[in-house]
């Protein structure tokens, strides 16, 4: 359960930022508006995930995957070009990721 709610915060992040980017430089407006109130909802999910696993889980994994998914709104949402080197250092984040979920499983 703690996996799919960091999950979701995840999409959540990126969602925002997206929101963020095409709100900026407009003063205050919707979008601007629609990002800063899917952060809310998102860091109430994290709270959530706090109470419910180790710090040194929950975070490491959440602002990885938050930034996983950034890039990939970046791309598909808003046409950014992301060089080659940078999806190199996704996979690696994705890796790492990876290896803390499998250690966080083997604690006891």
């Amino acid at each position: 359960m703690v996996g799919v709610l960091i999950g979701a915060i995840a999409l959540l992040n990126a969602i925002a930022q997206v929101l963020l980017k095409l709100g900026s430089g407009r003063g205050i407006n919707g979008h601007l508006l629609a990002g800063v109130g899917v952060y809310g909802l998102s860091t109430v999910l994290y709270v959530v995930v706090l109470g419910r696993s180790q710090l040194s889980l929950a975070y490491p994994t959440t602002i990885g995957l938050t930034i996983a998914a950034t890039t990939f709104g970046g791309v598909w949402l808003l046409a950014e070009r992301v060089p080659f080197l940078a999806w190199v250092g996704i996979g690696l984040i994705l890796s790492g990721i990876g290896a803390i979920a499998i250690a966080g499983l083997t604690q006891p």
